[in-house]
């Protein structure tokens, strides 16, 4: 009895090969009488399905007969060979065939053809760069209801690529975008309600849309609800709920929202204050690139909270922070390289980080700094530039009437002046 079953087995095995060979003969017929269809299908199976045929699997016979069905203007047959020659799948990849197909796709109104032509055309690869051309396909692909294309075009619209600049315009794309559920849409929108771009600006509206796109998963939309929360701007201020959408995020790689979660723990905002959860989150961030949570894990190092006091890790994280810009990190570089703190005792280093940070307005690198000038400390004494840092740093309320009157019973008059010069100088060139 099983020898019989095994045997039976086997006979179906060779009907379904000796017919499925006859049906081959058939589409082959087909296709070399000109039949479209038929010349896909056979196409197909050389690359896709030959062992069912008896075949071995032939991508040059697949790329021919594609070619002769897109030729007719197939459409699926465009659409295989576009993404045959895009990725280099069984021919030379060749991005000029590519959006040559693509373009005969996205001329049959095919969407995701017109969305990828733009692209195509928006970043000059295989074609001319020409992004009012790449406007023109994302508007199609928009004007068809895809919710893709509206955002797409709006971004476009927002930023006045290949197209007049339109925020107006953008918000009703990105209306139409958000209302098919398309959480990066609502978030945009969102963001152009709390902003008022193009739009009245309504903070209850930007939560609305932000809700939407964060109970659909978007991280981005996640953090942006929690600042919501945490401001309390178009809702009652929440510290537990912004607490709540910074953690989803966070837990998704959002840096922004690790920073924001790790600070929430920090100041115990919205849960019980936790120096360790801090620094998980603060580096968790920081490796990321996030300046901010850099300059927040040299903190807790150099403080020892939540982590065992170390200088020199506190000394590395300040040092990435203070390269990106951020003036509080320059302003205690500059203090740890004065004090030899983490790092050997360098007056030129620290007044380095000091003037840094004081160019960017922080108050206590400019008053520092002005001493460094007037004791000729890291720099060549200058009374006149430490009058100058000595009055900026305490033009938000920062008592230095004993270093000013200091200064003053050495300085000449006209010193005094050309300092005084120089500081409204650097405030109004502030200003612009």
């Amino acid at each position: 009895m099983k020898e019989f079953a095994t045997a039976f087995i086997f006979l179906l095995i060779g009907m379904t090969a000796y017919g499925e060979s006859e049906e081959f003969h058939k589409i082959l017929a087909e296709a070399e009488g000109g039949n479209p269809k038929e010349q896909y299908n056979l196409a197909f199976i050389y690359e896709h399905v030959y062992e069912i045929y008896g075949i071995e699997q032939n991508y040059k016979e697949a790329i021919k007969w594609y070619t002769k069905a897109a030729e007719q203007g197939y459409l699926q047959s465009q659409l295989d060979l576009a993404g045959m020659y895009r990725t280099g799948r069984g021919v030379k990849q060749e991005q000029k065939e590519a959006v040559k197909w693509y373009r005969k796709a996205a001329e049959q109104g095919h969407v995701n053809s017109q969305l990828v032509l733009a692209y195509f055309l928006c970043k000059g690869e295989g074609v001319d760069q020409n992004c009012k051309e790449a406007a023109k396909w994302y508007r199609k692909g928009a004007e068809q209801g895809s919710a893709d294309a509206q955002l797409l075009f709006a971004n476009f619209i927002c930023n006045g690529e290949g197209i007049e600049q339109n925020y107006k315009e953008a918000a009703i794309w990105y209306t139409k975008a958000a209302e098919q559920g398309h959480a990066p849409a609502q978030t945009k929108l969102g963001y152009i309600y709390l902003k008022g771009e193009g739009v009245e600006q309504n903070y209850k509206e930007a939560f609305k849309w932000y809700r939407k796109a964060a109970e659909q998963g978007l991280a981005e939309a996640q953090g942006s609800l929690g600042i919501m929360y945490h401001k309390g701007k178009g809702v009652e201020q929440d510290f537990k709920q912004a607490f709540k959408w910074y953690n989803k995020a966070a837990e998704q790689g959002s840096a922004n929202a690790q920073l924001l979660l790790a600070s929430m723990y920090y100041e115990g905002e919205g849960v019980e204050q936790d120096y360790k959860e801090a620094f998980k989150w603060y580096q968790k961030a920081a490796e990321q690139g996030n300046a901010e949570a850099q300059y927040g894990i040299g903190v807790m190092y150099y403080k020892g909270e939540g982590i065992a006091q170390n200088y020199k890790e506190a000394f590395k994280w300040h040092s990435k922070a203070a390269e990106q810009g951020v003036a509080r990190s320059q302003f205690i570089l500059g203090g740890m390289h004065n004090l030899g703190d983490g790092v050997a005792l360098d007056r030129i280093e620290a007044a380095k980080w000091y003037h840094k940070a004081a160019e960017q307005g922080h108050i206590g690198a400019q008053y520092f700094l002005g001493l460094m000038y007037y004791e000729g400390k890291g720099v060549i004494e200058n009374y006149i530039e430490a009058y100058k840092w000595i009055l900026l740093a305490g033009m938000d309320g920062h008592d230095v009437s004993e270093f000013k009157a200091l200064l003053k019973e050495e300085m000449t008059i006209s010193q005094i002046a050309e300092a005084q010069r120089l500081a409204k100088e650097f405030i109004e060139k502030k200003a612009d």
